[in-house]
């Protein structure tokens, strides 16, 4: 039996606080991921253009970088196109590895602390990443990209787990939509502040991580003090909201209980599931190679200097936060009209955040050195990609509301595996980085995606599993012979 509270809490309703410092993580989290693929084109010296074909070379729109890299504030470095595919790539190596783990711990034991280890263990790593590559070269960048990787892997599994804690079902779609845009703004900031941070701080690149290792550090305070696992355990809330928690979710006790362990054995079994899991690897793909590869596409072959390319590498994401939101608004009314089904739904979207965005990847990098014609490309693609926030990223929910954590953990763990192979293969493509080699690299994302697409839409499903029931069989029976209807 719930114990009443009096009404002494805050104004702001609690489940917003946490919606909020939630949101923030993400945005802050991603950031943090994000700063590397704008920062890395000021680490590194410059190709000699005069060492490539003229024809696969666009010329520079700015003359902001000399050839020997003087004019660049900030320890520049000689990495080749393999090295940086690597360190491009490292953030994910642990980010796939750890996300099964952080889902299942979140379902069963909260998901406070490990969401803000999430933060605060990047921001730290963040804050003296400049130390340790002056101490320990690419080797020592490599590795701290690993451990970021492993910590912020919980992001979005734990976040998801105490979504359905602090939301009801009727506001679910309101207060997930918003937390999970956080992972939208994470790489606008991430693009569009390093850029001018370079640019004005005086201090070059390193000014990047210090600036982006202390807001991370400064976030974490707040969630420790103002949000907790689930309300029944928040000492400031008021007896109003805790009484509004007890009667939605009264008949969905597993919301504010403990839950079982998931059935592995017959997840691992579901056809839906790897359905899901195969689309997100898509979807992802097609993300990883815009959101790793993108600032040095054009700062490399585009040729736009730090500036434009910080503000036109942030404003594909600003395009896809809005597309998430019409496309959830669509959803929502081609279901109320009743013109598809659920599945339906999530199908056609997932087609068009998978297909759209390879397709007009493949379009960049056939428009040559046109500038124009290539960053329409890239913020439609990016666009696009907002579709997938009410299509696959919520299949897990369709599929098992109750042990959503634990899907998600498992389907993004292995869908990250795109941001260690795509980097990774860029990287191997595109050592001269010439037009003709991404385009190359942006044939393989655009066979991925068919391919992915494709499967989900034949297997893929929004119906809830059987197995998502907590009292669901988790043993197959067994037939004694004495129950054997047989006949001679």
């Amino acid at each position: 039996m719930l114990s009443p509270r009096k009404n002494c809490g805050l104004v702001v309703p609690q489940r917003w606080i946490f919606a909020t410092l939630a949101f923030l993580a993400l945005a802050i989290g991603n950031a943090m991921r994000a700063i590397l693929s704008i920062t890395i084109t000021e680490m590194v010296v410059p190709i000699n253009s005069t060492q490539v074909p003229t024809d696969e070379t666009c010329p520079s729109s700015s003359v902001h970088v000399s050839k020997n890299g003087t004019v660049k504030i900030g320890t520049v470095y000689e990495w080749d196109e393999y090295t940086q595919g690597i360190i491009l790539s490292s953030v994910y190596w642990g980010y796939t590895a750890t996300q099964f783990f952080y889902g299942s711990l979140s379902e069963r034991f909260g998901g406070k602390y490990l969401l803000g280890q999430s933060i605060l263990i990047p921001a730290v790593l963040t804050l003296v990443t400049p130390v340790a590559i002056d101490w320990g070269g690419s080797t020592a960048l490599i590795v701290l990209r690993v451990f970021i990787g492993v910590s912020s892997s919980a992001m979005y599994p734990v976040a998801s787990t105490m979504v359905s804690k602090w939301a009801i079902p009727e506001d679910r779609a309101r207060i997930g939509g918003f937390v999970f845009t956080g992972f939208i703004l994470g790489p606008v900031l991430g693009t569009t502040l390093p850029a001018l941070i370079i640019l004005h701080s005086g201090m070059g690149w390193p000014a990047v991580f210090y600036f982006f290792g202390i807001l991370g550090i400064l976030w974490f305070p707040f969630w420790a003090f103002l949000c907790y696992d689930d309300p029944l355990e928040h000492p400031f809330i008021s007896a109003t909201e805790l009484k509004y928690f007890q009667e939605n979710l009264a008949g969905n006790n597993n919301a504010l209980e403990k839950l079982p362990p998931a059935p592995y054995r017959h997840i691992a079994r579901s056809k839906e599931f790897w359905a899901f899991v195969i689309g997100m690897t898509g979807c992802d793909w097609a993300y990883f190679t815009m959101a790793s590869d993108l600032p040095k596409y054009m700062s490399s072959v585009v040729k736009l200097s730090i500036e434009n390319n910080g503000y036109l590498s942030s404003l594909p994401y600003l395009c896809m936060w809005l597309n998430s939101i019409f496309s959830s608004w669509i959803s929502d009314r081609i279901l109320e009209k009743k013109w598809l089904t659920l599945t339906g739904v999530r199908k056609l979207l997932a087609m068009i955040s998978t297909i759209g965005p390879a397709a007009f990847i493949m379009i960049a990098s056939y428009a040559g050195c046109d500038q124009v014609v290539v960053v329409t490309a890239f913020i439609l693609g990016m666009t696009l990609q907002g579709s997938s926030y009410p299509s696959i990223v919520v299949n897990n929910l369709d599929l098992s509301p109750n042990y959503a954590g634990t899907l998600m953990a498992i389907g993004n763990g292995i869908a990250a595996l795109g941001g260690i192979l795509s980097p990774y293969i860029v990287g191997l493509l595109t050592t001269n980085q010439t037009a003709a080699e991404w385009r190359l690299a942006f044939w393989i994302g655009f066979v991925v995606a068919v391919l992915t697409n494709a499967v989900f839409t034949v297997y893929g499903s929004a119906d809830v599993q059987e197995w998502d029931d907590p009292d669901f069989t988790r043993r197959p029976k067994r037939v004694d012979k004495g129950d054997c209807n047989c006949s001679n």
